[in-house]
């Protein structure tokens, strides 16, 4: 009686395990919480000689145990997420920062600079008189 309800099992863990291979990530929370829930009966099932109550016992315990593991990669899994994003952002800023500079090094290689004297009149502005004075006018091209 024995072997066959261990066969049984076994054949329904293989099953069930290559259904989760074929079917992808989505389903494998359910399957493993299955699998790990239906391990823990067969334990709680065998170590009691039959008790109900430690077969409802064993199917919890492996459905937390499943649920944890989930837990504990989903956790895991967003501490990546965030590394990397932060990462990212670091790069763009830098990117960001070496085309600024790129730009100024452009910027500052001019080909052609002329000045051009400018005549500024005696002027009052807010009761402040400024003397006439000569001023230049840079142009770049």
């Amino acid at each position: 009686m024995k072997t066959k309800l261990i066969t049984n099992i076994s054949q329904l863990l293989l099953i069930t395990l290559v259904a989760g291979l074929f079917a992808g990530c989505a389903v494998t929370r359910p399957i493993s919480d299955v699998a790990l829930g239906a391990g823990g009966a067969y334990l709680g099932h065998e170590l009691s000689n039959g008790d109900p109550l430690a077969t409802a016992a064993g199917a919890a315990g492996g459905v937390i145990l499943s649920e944890g593991l989930h837990y504990a990669a989903k956790k895991q899994s967003d501490k990546a997420y965030a590394a990397g994003y932060d990462k990212g952002k670091s790069d763009a800023v830098k990117q960001q920062y070496w085309l600024y500079v790129a730009l100024q090094k452009q910027r500052n290689q001019v080909a052609n600079v002329r000045l051009y004297p400018v005549q500024l009149p005696e002027q009052r502005i807010d009761g402040v008189t400024f003397q006439p004075s000569t001023k230049l006018l840079r142009i770049e091209e």
